[in-house]
């Protein structure tokens, strides 16, 4: 059994000893290995002088760390009797063994020990003052975390409850059309089938984005620190781009949009999940239609990038971004200045980065201002 306590939990020593130490330690492998040395080096001394020492890990109390000054682990510090002494470095048990004798005169000078007890007293307060000041500057951190994330959910809140009129109407619009088609009445309107099918397509994709909107928004509100759950499958992009451009094609003709696709027939399956790869796709479509201008064209372009990566890129003719806000845009709830009155949640693209990360897969921007922007995503190639 060590003749020593591994850890302290404060700084209060137990035992009347004049001499009192305290040894710094890190979690690095060669910091263990010095208390060991210092630890067997101070047993040859007690019988010399009694002594009491504490061991701080300073990953676990840095406040210590900080009352003491220290740059380096590990540090010995003679605490009591003052003028404190402090040793640092790898050659403790050296340095060591030259002030021992000094520590030794100490104590030996300090006769009157209620001194000795009221500098004990007066360090162990102020150390227990910083550590209260240090929990306190964290408790406020985590309100004021608590105080944005409540303002968040309050604008989510709003924002959906207005966004989320406009599918729900057209779907209804949609729906109560068809649903007249079954009228009895003899002055009813026959619709052609083809309108009728297109109706029933339309009521089905604002349904999609209706269900697009809450899964975004389950999503963000798990918040970074949860596991986002996949399962991956042999997939094939080639098929399903097709689909994803259908459903979202009526977006883009209502601003006499072009939408090409380029993706070439070899193109190897990904693993991946269809359902948050889809969302994927949505999410960076409807950014490319919002930003780009009435008759712009976007190009959805996939190429086998590497033996084990297929790159996807959705490029727009909007207005860019800014380089110095390409990475933040990734960021939950950021959203550019010009962008504060238009609708969307600045989630949309933390979402994806969260999905394509889960898939161990890259996602960046390539743009500039006035010119467009390219959104690009990887993949890992299927293998069986």
């Amino acid at each position: 059994m060590d003749p020593f306590p591994e850890y302290s939990s404060e700084l209060v020593f137990e035992t009347d000893s004049s001499l009192q130490l305290l040894l710094f330690i890190d979690k690095r492998s060669s910091s263990k290995d010095q208390l060991r040395q210092v630890q067997d080096y101070l047993e040859t001394l007690r019988a010399t002088c009694a002594f009491e020492l504490q061991i701080i890990d300073i990953e676990d109390q840095p406040y210590l760390a900080e009352y003491f000054k220290l740059v380096i682990t590990p540090a010995l510090i003679k605490v009591l009797p003052e003028p404190r002494h402090i040793l640092a470095g790898n050659n403790l048990v050296m340095q060591l063994t030259e002030c021992w004798p000094n520590w030794q005169s100490s104590v030996i000078a300090s006769e009157v020990r209620q001194p000795s007890l009221d500098s004990q007293n007066a360090l162990a307060q102020s150390v227990k003052a910083m550590q209260l000041s240090d929990e306190i500057f964290q408790l406020r951190q985590e309100n004021e975390a608590l105080q944005e994330q409540g303002l968040f959910k309050d604008r989510i809140i709003a924002m959906l409850a207005h966004d989320l009129r406009n599918p729900l109407t057209a779907a209804a619009i949609a729906l109560e059309t068809l649903e007249g088609q079954w009228d009895a009445s003899p002055n009813k309107v026959v619709l052609p089938p083809e309108t009728m099918t297109r109706l029933a397509h339309h009521a089905r994709s604002q349904m999609q984005v209706i269900e697009r909107m809450i899964t975004n928004l389950l999503d963000a509100s798990r918040g970074k620190s949860s596991e986002l759950k996949i399962c991956p499958r042999k997939l094939d992009l080639g098929a399903l781009c097709p689909l994803i451009v259908e459903d979202i094609q009526s977006k883009a003709e209502a601003k006499a949009q072009y939408l090409k696709m380029d993706i070439p027939p070899d193109l190897p399956y990904v693993h991946a999940d269809s359902d948050h790869i889809r969302q994927v796709f949505i999410n960076l479509l409807d950014n490319a239609i919002k930003y780009t201008p009435e008759g712009g064209v976007i190009k959805l372009c996939i190429l086998h990038r590497t033996t084990q990566k297929v790159q996807v890129s959705i490029m727009d003719d909007g207005p860019g971004i800014p380089l110095g806000k390409q990475k933040a845009i990734f960021h939950d709830a950021f959203r550019l200045e010009r962008d504060e009155l238009k609708e969307g949640y600045g989630i949309g693209l933390a979402l994806c980065q969260r999905i394509i990360r889960a898939h161990y897969g890259q996602i960046w921007v390539d743009s500039t201002p006035n010119e467009g922007s390219s959104f690009n995503f990887t993949l890992p190639v299927y293998r069986t």
